[in-house]
């Protein structure tokens, strides 16, 4: 005899037994011939039904017992469970799990009715002819809610009658907190219920309703987001975010939040995220606060008013191939920052950026994949000079792949030389201005916007000489279009004074055209040091790729070509009529100097692209590439022929150039780059300039500098060439159990999570976190410490102004309990010689909730907040926490 699972909250009899074995029970390979995995079977009203361990016909009573991860298929509905029954005579389908040896209860039944989400219960019956059933213990997801507990009544018109369910965000079947409903109704567009109240660990709180009615529209659904507390040093205590969230459809939504502080200071932001699945995402936000400093009537008292405006777009790269729309747009005003401490968020790397870039671009390709359009619009902002670049708009025509004009089509045997040579093209075109952000949107910009349009032609041919050496040679031809041109005349001055330059802008279409042709030959040279007797390590392996280039330009700043002109004294005639000429202060008769003996200036001059280049040029440049790794056996091997490749060194390269026909100082700076791992996780980076040419310590009369830049190189005076320029950085981070994160394409990731059954919502949330890790507490990582450091020293060719910038960011976190964690992160000014902008905040995982203390002790920017709040239920499972410094980037 077999008992059915006691089930206390079942409402059947756990004395309900069902009919011994007997020949008409039907096990896999009962019949001597190979069968399935699973018993499967049709009856003639079309349930399909199979079970993994046994199944049992009772012809007598018309019942089907089914045994062990049991399946039935029903016009859409779908049910499996550890235990299934079907009577055919009452139409009657029952369901529920089982009893472990331990006594834990498995293999609840799991449904999904047509058109809904799958669902959980303890048992359940369902009628296949009236399509009525209970449902006793239910769990189920609705739109990020879930109902848990209780029993569910579903009626023939679909309707379901409950009575005893909690609703909650919490996404355990026996949730933490929820809105108990005494009883209820839920029809298509609407839930009607009796008493409902809060339950908060199964202890019932006096705040509830004696009855609600919720409306249930196909869109998500709207409300109140409650503020955060806290105080800030300088605007007094604050509830910030507080607002209201409106879900205007499954695609869009909205949210309205404000921060007020007890100092009359107030934040209003708009940000509306929209999606379209398979299509394109995006959000924007729209940001506006009132700053109030200091008491008015006193000296400290400051009153300032700033916008901030961010827009970011992207579109599926499988929505439609072949183009391309994107936008990231970050506009705001000069304080913005500074006043709001970055919009609330107390980001030191937010407080100290003073750049802020924007683009809207769309690109699409042309006459098969053979042409690529790029059409943007780019603003670049400083605010700290206070001045906008403005680009509206920029253009370029691409070719995706060269041509080759000579290959035979029908080519057999070996490719000859005329066939290796490939065609390009290129264009590209702007219309920018640079101007103060004061008169951004100004008629008057209109007069200073600079555009032109410039073309490329490559020609270039590559082979093989020797078996060993790539040899490639170009011509390149730049054809450049401007559509104004300047006049300069020059007033004489009178006594010692210097002569005065006026500026005239001359409207109408002007070209040039330039040319280069060039060569280079490069090769790789392999040596190997074998080691024998040296432990695990057995080889060193170095590889040079050195690399010599020569490009040749002609002359085409020759005044008589029309480029370029000399320059005059307005309105002066020598005596037979001709304007006189400005004598060049550089040029020096007796010494033979190169220079030319009067001024010339390029009609080009303040243009996009500028004039012609100035003299001739035939430069050869060389540079030597250098990558050393070793060969080490691997520890963990016990055969001793396990081995790995270990870098040493990765890409240390070092370039120059040596210009043949420059009147002077012919040979280039020296640039050397390269990085050094020395683990898999931790990279130094550095780079450096080295300037070949000897300053003398006396004034130069003619730049009026205290030093002279001389043509002598530093080595005939005894010296190394010097230091111009160096960097340095490395970061690394600590932990025990580093997470292994794949770079995954944001869109590419929220679709996968779809498919895996999320929804869009879940996706989304899941995305963001791969997006930005970092923006979340682990609490499955025990420990966390990492840092940054970044050297860099810069000076002058003379050595007068130099420049250093040292930074050291670090931050950490520990766990002190499995559900405590408490977070650091800070830095050191080593201009100030002090900490930059520090923060500490403790976190408490709640499973279904947030809790957090973020606290700011000193600086200009002290501040401390509390936050409380239900956790999105996509993060439960994760055990992450959104971290307080991240909290309004979103």
């Amino acid at each position: 005899m077999v008992s059915i699972p006691a089930l206390a909250s079942s409402g059947f009899s756990s004395t309900q037994q069902v009919v011994p074995q007997t020949d008409t029970t039907k096990r896999a390979g009962a019949t001597g011939l190979k069968s399935n995995p699973t018993d499967t079977a049709k009856s003639s009203d079309k349930i399909e039904y199979s079970a993994k361990d046994s199944t049992k016909v009772d012809k007598k009573e018309g019942i089907v017992y089914l045994y062990g991860r049991a399946r039935v298929v029903y016009q859409g509905l779908e049910l499996d469970a550890d235990y299934i029954t079907y009577n055919s005579k009452t139409k009657q389908i029952f369901a529920s799990g089982k009893h472990d040896a331990k006594g834990k209860y498995v293999g609840r039944p799991i449904f999904k009715m047509p058109g809904q989400g799958s669902s959980l219960a303890d048992s359940l019956r369902y009628n296949t002819e009236t399509a009525a059933g209970k449902i006793y213990g239910v769990f189920t997801e609705q739109e990020g809610g879930f109902f848990s507990g209780g029993l569910a009544k579903k009626q023939p018109d679909d309707e379901i009658h409950s009575k005893g369910q909690t609703y909650s965000t919490c996404n355990l079947p026996h949730p933490h907190f929820g809105i108990h409903i005494t009883k209820g109704i839920v029809t298509q567009n609407q839930i009607i219920t009796g008493p409902v109240y809060l339950k908060i660990e199964d202890i019932p709180l006096p705040i509830g309703l004696p009855f609600a009615f919720f409306p249930k529209p196909n869109k998500k659904s709207s409300g109140i987001i409650l503020p955060s507390p806290g105080e800030d040093f300088t605007r007094g205590f604050f509830l910030r975010d507080g607002g209201y969230y409106i879900g205007l459809s499954d695609y869009w939504d909205a949210k309205i939040l404000g921060t007020i502080f007890t100092g009359g200071s107030y934040d209003v932001n708009l940000t509306s995220t929209y999606t379209k699945r398979y299509k394109y995402n995006g959000n924007i936000m729209l940001r506006y606060a009132n700053t109030i400093t200091g008491s008015e009537g006193t000296r400290d008292f400051g009153k300032q008013k700033d916008f901030s405006i961010n827009w970011n777009h992207s579109q599926n790269a499988n929505a439609n191939p072949g183009s391309n729309f994107s936008a990231s747009v970050q506009i705001q005003t000069s304080g913005y920052n500074r006043n709001t401490a970055a919009g609330m968020t107390y980001d030191p790397q937010q407080l100290s950026t003073n750049i802020l870039s924007s683009s809207i671009s769309y690109s699409k390709l042309l006459f098969g994949d053979l042409f690529n359009l790029s059409l943007a619009t780019r603003v670049n902002q400083n605010t700290s000079s206070k001045t906008v670049d403005l680009t509206l708009p920029d253009i370029s025509l691409n070719m995706a792949r060269s041509i080759f004009p000579f290959a035979s089509p029908n080519r057999v045997g070996d490719q000859r030389w005329y066939e290796k040579i490939s065609i390009g093209y290129s264009m590209k075109s702007s219309n920018s201005v640079t101007a103060g952000d004061s008169i951004l949107f100004k008629k008057q910009i209109l007069n200073k916007f600079r555009n032109g349009m410039q073309h490329n032609i490559p020609i270039q041919m590559n082979f093989n000489v020797l078996k060993y050496f790539n040899f490639g040679t170009s011509v390149n031809y730049t054809e450049t279009w401007h559509f104004q041109t300047i006049r300069k005349t020059y007033l004489k001055a009178t006594g010692n004074g210097a002569d005065l330059s006026r500026i005239d802008t001359v409207p109408g279409f002007n070209r040039y055209g330039t040319y280069n042709v060039g060569g280079s030959v490069s090769t790789k040279i392999y040596s190997t040091a074998q080691f024998s007797k040296m432990g695990n390590l057995k080889a060193i392996r170095h590889v040079m790729t050195p690399s010599i280039g020569f490009s040749y330009a002609p002359d085409f700043s020759d005044p008589t070509k029309g480029n370029y002109r000399y320059a005059e004294y307005d309105g002066s005639r020598d005596a037979n009529g001709n304007p006189i000429r400005v004598p060049n202060p550089s040029y020096n008769a007796t010494t033979n100097n190169t220079v030319p003996q009067y001024l010339t200036y390029a009609r080009q001059e303040g243009m996009l692209y500028g004039g012609p280049p100035m003299g001739r040029s035939a430069s050869l440049s060389f540079g030597i590439q250098n990558t050393v790794e070793a060969k080490v056996l691997t520890p963990k091997d016990t055969t001793g022929k396990g081995e790995k490749k270990v870098p040493i060194i990765n890409n240390l390269s070092i370039t120059s150039a040596y210009n043949f026909l420059a009147p002077r100082n012919n040979l280039a700076d020296f640039n050397i780059t390269g990085s050094t791992p020395f683990t898999d996780k931790f990279q130094v980076n550095y780079n450096a300039v080295l300037n070949p040419y000897y300053v003398k310590d006396e004034y130069d009369p003619i730049n009026n500098t205290a030093k002279t830049y001389t043509n002598t190189y530093t080595w005939q005076r005894g010296q190394l060439p010097r230091l111009t320029s160096f960097g340095l950085s490395f970061d690394y981070s600590l932990n025990p159990e580093a997470l292994k994160r794949k770079n995954i394409n944001e869109q590419d990731q929220r679709e996968q999570n779809i498919q895996k059954g999320m929804t869009p919502e879940q996706a989304e949330a899941m995305a963001l976190v791969s997006r930005d890790p970092n923006a979340f507490v682990d609490f499955k990582i025990p420990w966390n410490f990492a840092f940054r450091y970044s050297f860099n020293y810069s000076t002058d060719r003379l050595g007068l102004n130099s420049r250093i910038n040292n930074s050291l960011t670090f931050n950490g976190d520990a766990n002190i309990t499995p559900k405590w964690k408490v977070t650091f992160d800070s830095g050191w000014n080593f201009e100030t010689n002090n900490f930059s902008i520090t923060r500490f905040g403790i976190y408490r995982d709640l499973h279904c909730w947030d809790m957090s203390f973020s606290w700011i002790p000193f600086g200009t920017q002290q501040m401390y907040s509390v936050d409380i709040k239900v956790k999105a239920s996509v993060l439960q499972d994760l055990k992450l926490s959104k971290r307080k410094n991240y909290y309004t980037r979103y």
